[in-house]
C-alpha cells in the first residue's frame, strides 16, 4: 500500500532540542480551537522514515501545573493519531491552546485528526 489509504502505523520520535522546534515553526501551520499544529519536511538525502513530534505550551495556558497536564493531553492525542495521519519524513510540533484543557477528550482527537490531515495534503 502507498498513498494516503496507508494506515499502517508509523515510528515516532521525540523533538528534544531548540533547533529542531524552530526548524519546524518555519513550516506549514494549522490552527484549531484547542491546538496548533507546525509541520515541516525534513533536509538532507536521507530525512528517515519516522515521524517527529515535539509538544510544547506557553504560559498563556496557564502555571506549570496546567501546562503540564495540556502536554500530556497533546501527548496522548498524538499517540493515537500522529503514526496514523503523519507523514514519514516530516516533523510535527503540538502547540498547547488554552482550550486545551477545557475542551471534552473526544473534541480534542476531533481538532487534532482534522489539522493532521489538512497538513498531509501536498
Amino acid at each position: 500500500m502507498s498513498g494516503p489509504e496507508n494506515t499502517e502505523p508509523r515510528e515516532t520520535r521525540r523533538l528534544k532540542k531548540r533547533r529542531e522546534f524552530t526548524f519546524v515553526r518555519d513550516g506549514v501551520t494549522e490552527r484549531r480551537k484547542s491546538l496548533v499544529i507546525q509541520a515541516r519536511a525534513r533536509l538532507g538525502e536521507a530525512p528517515g522514515d519516522y515521524v517527529g513530534e515535539g509538544f510544547t505550551a506557553t504560559k498563556k495556558v496557564g502555571g506549570a501545573v496546567q501546562r503540564n497536564r495540556a502536554k500530556r493531553r497533546l501527548r496522548e492525542a498524538s499517540r493515537r493519531l500522529l503514526p496514523r495521519f503523519g507523514r514519514p519524513g516530516w516533523d510535527y510540533v503540538l502547540i498547547a491552546r488554552e482550550a486545551t484543557l477545557e475542551v471534552g477528550w473526544s473534541r480534542l482527537l476531533d481538532d487534532m485528526e482534522s489539522a493532521l490531515i489538512s497538513l498531509a495534503r501536498p
